[in-house]
C-alpha cells in the first residue's frame, strides 16, 4: 500500500486496514517459521506498511488534539 493510498483513506478504514494487516503479517511470518516463503521480502513489505499505517493514525490523531 503506497503513502498516496493511506492519505486517503478515513480513521476507520485506516484501523480496520491496520488490523487486516497485522493478522495477514502474523500469518506469513507464521508459515515462514515452518518453510519457507517464496518470497520473504513481502515479511518486511508487510512490515513497513503496517508502520505506515500507524504513522498516519498517530498523525491525524495529533492533529485532532
Amino acid at each position: 500500500m503506497k503513502q498516496t493510498e493511506i492519505n486517503e483513506l478515513s480513521v476507520e478504514e485506516l484501523q480496520e486496514k491496520l488490523t487486516a494487516f497485522q493478522k495477514s503479517y502474523e500469518n506469513s511470518r507464521a508459515t515462514h517459521a515452518l518453510s519457507p516463503l517464496e518470497n520473504p521480502i513481502s515479511l518486511r513489505q508487510q512490515r513497513r506498511t503496517i508502520a505506515r499505517i500507524k504513522t498516519a493514525l498517530t498523525k491525524r490523531t495529533l492533529e485532532q488534539a
